[in-house]
C-alpha cells in the first residue's frame, strides 16, 4: 500500500514537473523542460519561466549540442501557425549565481512548433551585448536558428558572418517588445515599435510550415512574458527586390 502511494506521488510530480500548464489572463501555456509560474512584477502578472537543468542537462563543453532545445512554455489551443505577426513583451535577467559565466540573457520566440518537439524556427535575442560598446558583440544581439540541424554555431560556421545574426538596441532589466512577422520562407523582427525592422532572415532553413508557438529561454536567463498576441495570415507575396546585392 506505501508503495503504490509512493508511485502516486511520483507519478503527480512527474506531470507538474513535464506536463504543467499555466493560465495568463485568457491563454494557456505547457511548459516544456522549463520551470515556471504566473506572477505580480512591476504590477502586472507575467508569466515567469526559467530553463529546468534537471530536465534537461547543460554542458559547456558540448554547447551547440545543449543549448537552443526543446525549453519552452508552448501556447496551447493554436497548433497551426504558419504565416502572420508574433507580438510580445519580454523582460531578461541573468540568474545570481549563473551557471554560465557567459550567458547572455537569451530570451525569444518558437514558431511553426511540430506536435512532438522535433523541429520547430526561432528568433531570439542576447540583450546582454545589445548595447555593448562594441560592433561585433552587437552583431550578435539577434540569432535565428532552426531546430535541429541549423543551430548558432553550424549557422555561422556554414553561412557568411551576419546571415542569420544580427543587431538590436535592447538590453537587460528592461521590457522589450518582440514583433516577428513570418511570410513563407522569411521572417522580420522588429524592436521596441520601431517602424522599421532590425533583422531579417531572408530564407528560413526549416521543413516543418506550420505548427505551435513557444516563448523561450536559455541557460543562465530568467525570462518574464506578458501581451502575448499572434494573428495568422495568409501568404502574401512579395514584390521583387531590383537592387541587386552586387551594387552595394
Amino acid at each position: 500500500m506505501k508503495n503504490n502511494i509512493l508511485l502516486f506521488i511520483i507519478g503527480l510530480w512527474t506531470l507538474s514537473s513535464y506536463g504543467q500548464t499555466l493560465q495568463l489572463k485568457k491563454q494557456e501555456f505547457e511548459l516544456h523542460n522549463v520551470t515556471g509560474s504566473i506572477i505580480k512584477f512591476q504590477g502586472k502578472k507575467v508569466l515567469k519561466i526559467e530553463r529546468d537543468l534537471e530536465a534537461l542537462p547543460f554542458d559547456a563543453d558540448r554547447l551547440e549540442e545543449t543549448v537552443d532545445e526543446t525549453h519552452y512554455a508552448r501556447l496551447v489551443d493554436l497548433d497551426d501557425f504558419e504565416n502572420g505577426t508574433i507580438d510580445v513583451k519580454m523582460y531578461s535577467q541573468i540568474q545570481d549565481p549563473s551557471p554560465y559565466t557567459p550567458a547572455a540573457g537569451f530570451i525569444g520566440v518558437y514558431f511553426r512548433i511540430k506536435e512532438d518537439d522535433s523541429a520547430f524556427e526561432s528568433i531570439y535575442l542576447r540583450p546582454k551585448v545589445g548595447r555593448i560598446n562594441n560592433q561585433y558583440a552587437r552583431n550578435h544581439a539577434v540569432q535565428y536558428f532552426s531546430y535541429p540541424d541549423y543551430k548558432f554555431q553550424t549557422l555561422r560556421d556554414d553561412f557568411p558572418a551576419g546571415t542569420y545574426e544580427g543587431s538590436a538596441p535592447v538590453t537587460l532589466n528592461e521590457w522589450i517588445t518582440m514583433r516577428i512577422e513570418v511570410n513563407g520562407e522569411t521572417a522580420e523582427l522588429f524592436v521596441n515599435d520601431m517602424k522599421y525592422s532590425s533583422f531579417i532572415v531572408n530564407k528560413m532553413l526549416g521543413k516543418n510550415k506550420k505548427g505551435y508557438i513557444g516563448l523561450y529561454v536559455d541557460i543562465g536567463t530568467i525570462g518574464y512574458f506578458k501581451d502575448l498576441k499572434v494573428t495568422k495570415r495568409p501568404l502574401k507575396i512579395e514584390k521583387e527586390n531590383k537592387i541587386k546585392l552586387d551594387d552595394i
